[in-house]
């Protein structure tokens, strides 16, 4: 009877250290899963800023003189709200997809950091004119909240990329690919 008793007992340990090892597999395969959809949206992200439709509206936003409001900047070029409303929607979905952590945030920051905040400025007496003509105060509320953190995040000091990187070596390892 000691031997079956002590075979029950070993067939009670081996299952449970399947079941915990069952768990560990199943959160490395939950970790993996999710930092897979953050590369995929950030890749997305990046093919969505090649498009011609983004690419026009982000270069004739830039070229705006700051603190336009919705009257002076429907006056300043044809097709320029229609532009502003391309990079706030998308900003918007960007902050969105930020705050749920969709994508991180310091890929945000390394794609688009300072442009979204030079945008922001550049389109916020324009979104202000909007909030009030609607009266939704919400509009464009993501954009508004990805440019502040993006701002606190560049607090930090860090210089750009090609100064703080400039001793950056590319991978001779054929893993990293």
């Amino acid at each position: 009877m000691s031997d079956l008793s002590q075979f029950a007992n070993m067939a009670e340990i081996l299952g449970a250290l399947i079941v915990i090892g069952g768990v560990f597999f199943a959160v490395v395969q939950m970790r993996q899963i999710r930092q897979q959809r953050r590369e995929m949206a950030a890749i997305e992200l990046f093919r969505f800023f090649g498009r011609p439709q983004f690419s026009q509206a982000y270069h004739r936003v830039l070229r705006l003189p700051e603190g336009l409001n919705k009257t002076q900047l429907c006056q300043y070029e044809d097709e320029i709200e229609n532009c502003a409303m391309v990079i706030s929607t998308t900003m918007e979905n960007i902050g969105v997809m930020v705050y749920h952590r969709i994508v991180p945030s310091i890929v945000v920051r390394n794609l688009i950091g300072t442009s979204t905040i030079i945008l922001w400025t550049k389109l916020h007496p324009w979104i202000a004119d909007m909030r009030k003509d609607l009266d939704n105060p919400a509009m464009f509320e993501w954009f508004e909240w990805l440019s502040t953190v993006l701002e606190k995040m560049n607090e930090d000091g860090q210089e750009p990329a090609y100064v703080a990187f400039k001793r950056w070596k590319p991978s001779t390892s054929s893993h990293d690919l």
